[in-house]
């Protein structure tokens, strides 16, 4: 039986089109293999070596990464560590936890942080674990601050013909809420959490960075530095990237430059749909959207501090 050229026509279309689909299908899992294991162990870590530990993205308080970096801290084999930090921050349970993790590792071995794009805010605090701290000219750090965010919808509500109700234990439970009106008494209790975190994050900078309480606040007002203000600043050591941190450990810490550099997975999923949209170039913009509580988090689009 002959097909009619249109229905021929119309065939051809439906391969090339089934084709397309396949071959997307074929690239976008190639790409989510390689997000999956591009901060693997790029190899058996046999002998002693150093570690480099990536902290990229937003900053959450991961299940088992605080195992995972008490095993590098009791590791012999592990000479010292590198921190490679390209972060806006995130949560301020998050950063204060990564923070911890790495100080442990930093009573034991020598660690050293390197800055890439971005180290702001709970990026930065993660850099405050390290014995000294690199950065790019133009690397983005600072960003010291502590933020909680609300909105207030009710009169979108009213307008939509919508009424909430919310029966409470307390005047303050539930708040901030976008469905009511922050009075000044909720004002005044979030910021009362604001204020405790914010002091928290300003004396680990004072202790950490060797600042006097008035330096360190004077710093500490959510505004971003550059790699080169934050030299002058003190909120950093050094220009410079690894081969520098290197260098430094072999002069300062007896650290071999021969010594293989190993990556270390601290095994900090993400939701797999979210990571093939990410390998594609998609925006992280919905994430941080979406963060809640105490943040520690910088992006200019957002007014974060």
């Amino acid at each position: 039986m002959k097909l009619n050229p249109d229905r021929m026509l119309d065939r051809q279309r439906l391969k090339r089109g089934v084709m397309f689909w396949r071959l997307l299908a074929i690239l976008a899992l190639a790409a989510l293999i390689i997000v999956t294991i591009g901060h693997t162990v790029d190899g058996p870590a046999s002998g002693n070596h150093i570690a480099r530990l990536w902290v990229t993205g937003l900053i959450y308080d991961y299940p088992g990464r605080g195992e995972a970096l008490s095993e590098i801290a009791r590791d012999e084999n592990i000479e010292a560590v590198i921190v490679r930090i390209n972060s806006p921050g995130g949560t301020m349970a998050g950063s204060e936890a990564l923070f911890l993790g790495l100080r442990q590792i930093a009573t034991q071995k020598p660690l050293v942080a390197v800055m890439d794009t971005t180290a702001a805010s709970g990026g930065y605090m993660a850099a405050l674990a390290a014995e000294r701290i690199f950065a790019r000219n133009s690397s983005v750090t600072g960003s010291i601050g502590v933020i909680l965010q609300t909105a207030d919808v009710t009169k979108m509500l009213t307008d939509f013909g919508v009424a909430t109700e919310a029966i409470k234990s307390a005047p303050l439970k539930g708040t901030p809420s976008p469905f009511e009106p922050l009075n000044e008494a909720g004002r005044a209790a979030s910021q009362a959490l604001v204020d405790d975190m914010y002091a928290y994050f300003v004396d680990l900078l004072a202790k950490h960075r060797g600042l006097e309480p008035s330096e360190a606040r004077a710093i500490s007002d959510g505004r971003v530095f550059t790699g080169r203000q934050a030299v002058k600043s003190g909120l950093i050591d050094e220009i410079g990237g690894e081969e520098e941190a290197r260098r430094w450990l072999e002069s300062q810490r007896g650290i071999s430059s021969t010594l293989r550099v190993y990556d270390l997975d601290l095994g900090e999923q993400e939701d797999i749909v979210e990571r093939l949209v990410s390998s594609v170039g998609k925006s992280v913009l919905p994430r941080r959207l979406m963060l809640d509580g105490l943040l520690a988090v910088w992006h200019p689009g957002l007014g974060h501090r």
